[in-house]
């Protein structure tokens, strides 16, 4: 037996040297091409350029690769907003960019994020530099954001698809009945706007549930046509004609309501670029990639407020809280109150660190992290400023996390509020008899010792959880009213209940101070301590590590343009599933969590 072991290990740890070794050779083989492409290529903006931006990549708050199971596209390279701001930034002061062609047929960004690139454009085209929109079709989205160009032009044969906005939610009650699962729900007091369980408690939405939705819409559809109405000179009223009507189906009904300026083919859209760069017909001119030219002008660290996050050293620290709200580590998607709780304390222990500015975008979760997060802020005020900037979302935890800052900024259309708890237990003990005749029996030592998802909850221990979340409940909305001036506890009450308000709401109702931008809040956190705009140095936490391979694959294309309809279709419902139970059973027993996600396409 022993030559026989011996030769197996030592087989095994053969395989495991040469599998690694044929890993490194792998890895000097691609960075050497890597580097010989780069030396070969350099990349150079030609006389009479334009930069053609079709948002063929993600953009979201920070710039990092991620990789995913989708094998269309394994490995991708998302751009931070603020960043993709700086290089337009960039592009009006590089004289060899004369505009921007956009080619945008949809958008897949929160609706603050939307607002934050319509709004560089537009300072973009105070430049003098010129914008022009072209598409086939557009979508709401698109168009919101392209509307913003000098000159809109779509092709002959396409659409707008401009209807208003729309919410749909998915209900799982009938198919929970039909399983013989029972779902057992437990809110805050007086929690009826917390909708994030009516998919597990209703067949429709409550009409407190409703209610909100509508405001918010109502909220943000105003906000979307105002922008439109100043950029392409439509009233409201009419603009709300074209979307009730469905005037915009077609591409003549499109440029009869004025949502365009022309209908062309797309090879006359060189005459239109030669006209606004004022060139003759035999002169050349150059279309220059807008994603080309973020990854050529990009730093390695993102850019904030127009300048280089720097690594070691910074007077305003950025800390971004990103994601699902966990206890523990963070992860893909989710702020771990670990990390985030390291990432504070770094930022206050740090004596060259003057202010520190949250960025949370965040539609809650864990109540306990949520709590652990909090209690890192009140903390650091006690030794600096925190002003928080929100995102596109910092609704129930992520509100949470946010209300003691000393100022918090939000966006007109940041969804907000949502100042709520639930807990959620299942009980599976019924669908395992009846379904597959797997029964459960208990022995404890005492009455509630074996309590599980596999039997029903008695009374006492409904009680007992109804004032855990009670409890919690109170808590939140005791530290909003500590944390927010002039609100007493019976005031945030009213407010709360699980509602959701817009950016514009929340400041009418005094959850935030100011409506501005992350930009504002920097400026702002300056002021309060001393410094100059000129002298702001910005560190940002958590630090980002992103695999150099990784980067370097995430800049081939692996998307392929053709996509089937059934399987998005399918895709779509079980994301919508899988995120409904996510969001609804987490790892701790209570959730702070947004109810409902508005993405405009």
């Amino acid at each position: 037996m022993r030559p026989f072991w011996r030769s197996f290990w030592a087989s095994i740890f053969a395989y495991i040297v040469l599998s690694a070794f044929v890993i490194l050779i792998i890895n000097v083989v691609i960075f050497s091409l890597a580097g010989t492409l780069i030396e070969s290529k350099e990349f150079k903006i030609s006389k009479n350029s334009y930069l053609e931006m079709n948002l063929d990549f993600n953009i979201q708050e920070r710039s990092g690769v991620e990789t995913s199971n989708n094998l269309q596209n394994p490995i991708s390279k998302s751009y931070g907003i603020h960043e993709v701001i700086s290089i337009l930034e960039k592009a009006e002061n590089d004289e060899e960019i004369k505009g921007i062609v956009l080619k945008i047929s949809k958008v897949n960004m929160g609706l603050s994020t939307i607002d934050n690139l319509r709004n560089a454009l537009k300072d973009f085209k105070k430049s003098g530099k010129f914008i022009v929109g072209y598409e086939e079709n557009f979508s709401l989205g698109a168009y919101y954001l392209s509307s913003v160009s000098e000159n809109l032009y779509l092709y002959p044969e396409g659409m707008i698809d401009f209807r208003g906005l729309g919410s749909e939610l998915m209900f799982f009650k009938k198919a929970i009945d039909k399983l013989d699962l029972d779902v057992q729900i437990i809110r805050g007091k007086e929690n009826k706007f917390k909708g994030a369980v009516e998919p597990f408690m209703y067949e429709k939405m409550s009409s407190e549930n409703r209610l909100q939705i509508q405001n918010l819409l109502d909220d943000v559809w105003l906000n979307m046509t105002n922008n439109i109405k100043e950029s392409r000179n439509i009233s409201l009223e009419k603009l709300n004609l074209i979307a009730d009507s469905i005037y915009s189906y077609n591409a003549i009904g499109c440029q009869h309501q004025n949502l365009v300026d022309g209908l062309i083919y797309e090879d006359q859209l060189d005459s239109i670029i030669r006209m606004k760069m004022k060139i003759d017909e035999d002169q050349d001119f150059h279309k220059v990639s807008f994603k080309k030219y973020l990854q050529n002008n990009s730093v390695k660290t993102p850019l904030v407020f127009g300048k280089e996050i720097v690594n070691k050293t910074g007077n305003i620290a950025i800390v971004y809280a990103v994601g699902d709200i966990i206890s523990g580590e963070s992860n893909s998607g989710s702020m771990g109150s670990k990390t985030i709780v390291k990432a504070v304390n770094k930022a206050k222990n740090d004596s060259s660190i003057k202010a520190v500015v949250l960025r949370v975008n965040s539609p809650g979760g864990s109540a306990l992290a949520s709590d652990v997060i909090w209690r890192s802020i009140e903390k650091t005020k006690e030794v600096k400023p925190v002003i928080v900037s929100m995102g596109d979302v910092a609704a129930s935890g992520g509100y949470y996390i946010s209300c003691g800052a000393d100022r918090i900024f939000a966006e007109p259309n940041t969804i907000t509020g949502s100042i709520g708890v639930f807990g959620m237990i299942p009980n599976f003990g019924k669908m395992m008899e009846n379904k597959i005749g797997i029964t459960f029996d208990r022995v404890e030592t005492n009455e509630h010792a074996a309590f599980s998802m596999f039997g029903e909850l008695d009374k006492k221990e409904l009680s007992i959880f109804q004032k855990g979340v009670d409890e919690i409940y109170d808590t939140f909305i005791s530290k909003v009213a500590n944390g927010r001036d002039g609100l007493k506890k019976s005031d945030v009450h009213q407010i709360a209940k699980g509602r959701v308000w817009s950016g514009k709401e929340a400041l009418s109702i005094q959850l935030i101070d100011e409506i501005g931008t992350l930009n504002s809040a920097i400026i702002y956190a300056a002021n309060k301590v001393g410094i100059n705009e000129d002298g702001i140095q910005i560190i940002q936490f958590p630090k980002v590590k992103n695999d150099e391979l990784l980067e370097l694959l995430s800049s081939i294309e692996f998307q392929s343009k053709s996509q089937n309809e059934i399987s998005e279709l399918i895709k779509n419902i079980n994301n919508k599933f899988n995120k409904s139970v996510k969001s609804s059973v987490g790892k701790d027993k209570f959730q702070t969590i947004f109810p409902f996600e508005i993405r405009i396409f």
